[in-house]
């Protein structure tokens, strides 16, 4: 069964959406990060995956288009991590794929379910109207997966929250059924500031960042600036330093010990 034991595993790539990790504690599991490396565009590598699976494996996350780092899995990619996941029937898989429109560069989306249907048993695809409608008040997702899996998520959410109310559900269904020409048209906003920012960050010394394929976030890596002085003589030991001194400057941004994987900071 897909529920998880106190105890049982979650494998995260890192960098990852920070909620992950706070949703495996709560649910008693461990969240267990895997790093990327931005030579691989911060995407898990299917031999990374096989070598982070243990018997205590429950979950993997795979999250594409990807916040922080905007990376986009290829249909290929994807084959090749169910590969692996196949050789370990027990492990199920969450693909989170709630920037499924905001792609740059014509790139196709490809999601886990779609391209490894021998998976489908064992895979949950949640999405929600926040990012691709702009509809983030509105708190509504949802998820599609094996069918007595959904049942005990129906069980647990009409017992721990409110259920989403009529008005929201009908303004989605618009959104999901209704023209598409304005999500293409933020696309190409979005990309437009990507290619704007990337190279302006990227010719600060001591940064480096590489251009997301989709989300609407740029990781910025800023290895360069640890072991620096500030201005003001404070000795900048990790990343949480570089953001404390930026927001000191009235730019505020996360740093990205909380996605997992420094020292970064994400715009």
């Amino acid at each position: 069964m897909a529920t998880l034991d106190p105890g049982d595993e979650v494998l995260i790539a890192a960098p990852s959406w920070v909620a992950y990790a706070d949703i495996t504690h709560f649910a008693e599991g461990v969240p267990v990060w895997v790093p990327t490396r931005p030579e691989d565009g911060f995407k898990l590598r299917p031999e990374e995956l096989e070598r982070a699976i243990t018997p205590r494996t429950k979950w993997v996350m795979l999250n594409s288009p990807s916040n922080p780092t905007g990376a986009v899995y290829a249909a290929d990619e994807l084959r090749a991590l169910a590969a692996v996941l196949e050789r370990h029937p027990s492990v199920f898989i969450i693909s989170d794929d709630m920037y499924e429109h905001v792609l740059f560069d014509g790139r196709p989306f490809a999601t886990l379910a779609a391209v490894a249907p021998q998976l489908a048993a064992r895979t949950l695809t949640v999405n929600g109207v926040s990012k691709t409608f702009a509809m983030t008040g509105w708190r509504l997702g949802y998820a599609c997966g094996p069918v007595e899996l959904i049942r005990a998520m129906a069980r647990m959410q009409g017992q721990s929250s409110l259920n989403p109310s009529s008005v929201t559900q009908a303004a989605a269904v618009a959104a999901l059924n209704g023209p598409m020409e304005i999500v293409r048209s933020r696309c190409a906003e979005f990309q437009a500031r990507r290619d704007f920012i990337v190279p302006r960050l990227a010719a600060l010394p001591g940064l480096a960042c590489a251009a997301p394929h989709g989300a609407f976030y740029v990781y910025v890596s800023c290895a360069g600036w640890i072991g620096k002085r500030t201005p003001q003589g404070a000795v900048i030991e990790k990343d949480a330093d570089v953001t404390a001194h930026l927001l000191e400057q009235g730019v505020a941004v996360p740093n990205g010990a909380g996605y997992g994987l420094s020292p970064y900071f994400r715009v």
